[in-house]
């Protein structure tokens, strides 16, 4: 996957607890559970910043971890439980906090040497699991997101270490979220009233910012790019990525480069994170030579990691952003059709795309009408990967709360359309009947997202730290 255009860290605090009256009653205790906790920050990815809150055995010393993080505001809290420690070494550090805490419950041992173990060896290096029930008691009753992992230290534990990375992709999503904008370029398409969105509610619900935009702005948001060897430079870019009918040269894209030049430079001084587009007006002019070939140039975009969204979805993109973070793709999708012969679902998108989705090089063809849409020009088509594939929506209930829907499908090989839009053949576990009856009935509004793989789990992971509620519709 190509570096965002705009890259983002998440902040995880993570911190240690002991009882402190063992401490001085053992005293090999205390180099013990530092260099434990010293090992523990290394099982965290690199890719996250991590905020360190220490080892606490006081709640004054819980206090001043829970200011740094803060301070800091971080996306997630890791705990990690040494030993048996009272609720209090862990409260005053997630108290004001709106994040999920992840309890991490690694032994050192993997089993007692029980002829030779004495209460510092049981306390230090045999006792991580007392006091998992009640810090999770304690953090239901202050109404806080919470997940358990345990595993073992001794011999490595690949479960423990996935688990966290998992979290840091889903603590990732939000970092995005927070420190990047949402660009609203026209409005949504007219009378796709599942698509209509109050961007305040957006905001204080799921900290996305909503900046809008006319389309006058971006029928000039070429005009001054005059580096030539930039555009050249993107020109061979997109001819690296686009197969295009009749060949593709240089000149051919030149103006299309153009534009990817000013869109990049417009996307960091605007710091966005995601687009949701719609024109409807005449294309004719400088908005007809735009209209023409914004499906590739928002594509090229998107490939680095900028979520594009055509009808102006705020949602589809939201969801495209999600699993372009933590799957690698976000590919822009609706139901198409289904073969009822061989129980399988047609899903698929006309407009601009994921090349990470691709398994072959996609393509770009012109045609004279964008079906449903004003004009005409470049279509591209990409070539998802067979195998495990899952989907992703966002939607809304009466009250503005948001919900995701997610399934998990495979792919299979077999004819495709080839009008010019992506599409793929999924099979569903409950077949294709009943997956569009499940689907519809989650009320995911006609768009969703897709990623190669299956990645329920992790958004399981994400919709905790939104706390949002899910819907599984198959896996």
């Amino acid at each position: 996957m190509t570096t965002p255009l705009i890259p983002t860290q998440a902040r995880v605090g993570v911190f240690a607890i002991a009882l402190g009256a063992y401490l001085p009653q053992f005293p090999s205790l205390v180099p013990e559970f530092e260099s434990q906790y010293a090992h523990f920050k290394t099982m965290l990815p690199a890719s996250v910043e991590l905020v360190d809150g220490g080892i606490v055995t006081t709640k004054e010393l819980a206090q001043a971890a829970g200011d740094k993080f803060r301070a800091a505001d971080v996306d997630l809290v890791v705990l990690q439980l040494l030993t048996y420690a009272t609720s209090y070494n862990m409260l005053p550090a997630v108290r004001d906090l709106d994040v999920p805490v992840v309890l991490v419950n690694v032994q050192k041992l993997r089993a007692p040497d029980y002829a030779h173990t004495d209460t510092a060896k049981w306390l230090g290096e045999l006792y991580a699991c007392g006091a998992v029930g009640e810090m999770v008691a304690d953090l239901e009753r202050a109404g806080k997101r919470h997940a358990v992992i345990t595993g073992v230290v001794e011999g490595g534990d690949p479960a423990v270490e996935a688990e966290l990375a998992d979290w840091c992709k889903a603590a990732q999503v939000r970092r995005r979220f927070r420190d990047l904008n949402l660009a609203q370029i026209g409005r949504p398409y007219p009378g796709m009233m599942d698509l209509y969105i109050d961007e305040t509610n957006l905001y204080h619900r799921m900290w996305l910012y909503t900046k809008q935009f006319d389309w006058e702005k971006m029928w000039a948001i070429a005009d001054h790019i005059t580096d030539e060897a930039a555009i050249r430079a993107k020109a061979q870019d997109i001819l690296d990525t686009f197969d295009i009918e009749g060949g593709g040269t240089i000149e051919k894209v030149w103006d299309m480069a153009r534009y990817v030049v000013a869109f990049e430079e417009w996307v960091k001084q605007e710091h966005i994170g995601f687009i949701a587009s719609h024109y409807d007006g005449f294309a004719k002019g400088a908005a007809g030579v735009l209209d023409s070939m914004l499906i590739p140039a928002f594509s090229m975009l998107i490939k680095q990691s900028v979520a594009c969204a055509v009808e102006g979805d705020i949602k589809v993109a939201m969801a495209m952003s999600i699993l372009k973070t933590i799957a690698g793709a976000g590919q822009l999708s609706e139901m198409y059709s289904i073969d009822f012969d061989k129980d399988i679902c047609i899903i698929g998108h006309s407009g601009s795309g994921d090349a990470d989705i691709s398994a072959q090089k996609p393509t770009m063809k012109i045609v004279p009408v964008f079906h449903g849409k004003t004009g005409g020009g470049y279509l591209t088509q990409f070539y998802p990967h067979l195998g495990p594939v899952t989907y992703l929506a966002i939607t809304q209930d009466k009250d503005g709360r948001f919900k995701f829907v997610a399934a998990e499908g495979v792919n299979e090989d077999g004819p495709i359309f080839t009008f010019g839009d992506t599409n793929m053949r999924t099979r569903f576990a409950c077949g294709a009947r009943e997956f569009c009856n499940r689907w519809s009935e989650a009320g995911p509004t006609h768009h969703m997202a897709a990623a190669p793989g299956r990645h329920i789990d992790t958004i399981l992971k994400v919709a905790k730290i939104f706390n949002v509620p899910v819907d599984i519709v198959t896996r």
